[in-house]
Formats: C-alpha cells, structure tokens, sequence
C-alpha cells in the first residue's frame, strides 16, 4: 500500500521565508585602518619619494602620544559630511579597525620611524634612554565628504627631553578624495603622512 506525504500551505511558505529573511539580512561592515602604509609610499603619494634615513648605531627615542580629536570623532564609525548640505553622516558599514586617537597615533608613530629611523617608547617600559622626543598631538578638523574632498587642521608639539626645550606647529591639508570610502581613508593617510613630514621638520630643529 502506498502512503503519500501531504504537503500544506505551511509547509510550502518555510522555504520562501528562509530565502527571504536571507536577501534581507544586513550587510557586515568593512574595518579600515591608517596604519600600515610605508612610509616611502606614502612620501611618493605626495610625490616626494624620500629615501630611508642612514642606520645608525645609537637610535632616536621618541614617544608619541594618542592623538586627541573633537569628541563627534572619536566612535567606531566614520564620520563624513553630505556635500550638499554639511550634515554630519555616520558611516554604519564604514569602521575604524581601532579608536581613532589610537589609529591616529600608531599610523603616525609608524610614519615618524621609518623617516627618522627612531624608536617609539610609548608603553614599552624603556628606562635610561635619552634624549626622548615626546610627540603631541591634536586634531582640530578632520572631514571628509565621500567622492569629493577631505581636510584637516591638526596641531602638533615636540617637546625635547629633558630640558624640555619645544617645537611646535600646524598642518593643514586639503586633498581630494575620489570614489567611495576608500577614497577619504586615502586621502586621511596622505594627510598623516604630510603631518609626520612637518613633526620631522620640527624635530630637526631640536636635534641640531
């Protein structure tokens, strides 16, 4: 004797609710981060394409510190302007890999020791080492708007241990930023590196 399966409405529906709730689900966001580059990457990205500093046997101790940033900064996601209006944007799909004051500070730090061939100290317990070039930081403006531009003013200070003797400034920056997020990350990168290049300057200035 055969038995046959009845099949219900119901039954029939569970499919069609599954490949529903599957084209419904929302996208997982990307992480993006600014370190990592080169530091002769990115001088050729502003077409200076410097060469690595000679070796030396005694290194240049610096310290650089989180970079402070405006408070409407300093989450997860990132923040662009609509280039219609000005209207801040949080970027769900769009996150830093770290906070930002951290992502500021180790893209920086990397910057600064590949061109001056130093070695950062900040939380690495060293002792008796000196003179350290301690390196603040602050982020006055950083905004960017997706497929147009970004800019920043950020203020920066290098204080000479331990005398305490001090050097400080200012970059701004104005870069273009084409496509989509990747873009504005790119144009952040170019702008860090172009600060690594002023804090370089100063620091100079201190070591003569």
């Amino acid at each position: 004797m055969m038995t046959r399966k009845l099949i219900t409405p119901a039954l029939l529906a569970l499919p069609l609710a599954a490949a529903l709730l599957a084209g419904c689900a929302s996208p997982d966001p990307r992480y993006y981060t600014l370190a990592g580059a080169a530091a002769g990457t990115a001088n050729a990205a502003n077409g200076a394409g410097a060469a690595a500093p000679p070796a030396s046997p005694q290194p240049l101790w610096i310290e650089v510190a989180p970079v402070r940033v405006p408070e409407r900064l300093n989450r997860a996601q990132l923040v662009v302007r609509n280039g219609q209006d000005g209207e801040l944007r949080l970027l769900d799909l769009a996150r830093w890999s770290a906070p930002l004051p951290d992502e500021l500070r180790d893209a920086l730090s990397q910057q600064l020791q590949a061109r001056l061939g130093a070695v950062d100290t900040y939380q690495q317990g060293l002792s008796g080492v000196e003179p350290v070039y301690r390196v603040t930081t602050e982020v006055v403006r950083l905004e960017a708007s997706v497929g147009e531009r970004a800019s920043a003013t950020i203020n920066w200070t290098v204080r000479r241990l331990p005398d305490g003797k001090v050097s400080a400034g200012r970059t701004q920056a104005e870069l273009p930023a084409p496509g989509a997020v990747d873009g504005v990350v790119a144009a952040y990168r170019q702008i860090v590196a172009a600060t690594a290049d002023d804090i370089a300057a100063g620091m100079d200035t201190l070591r003569r």
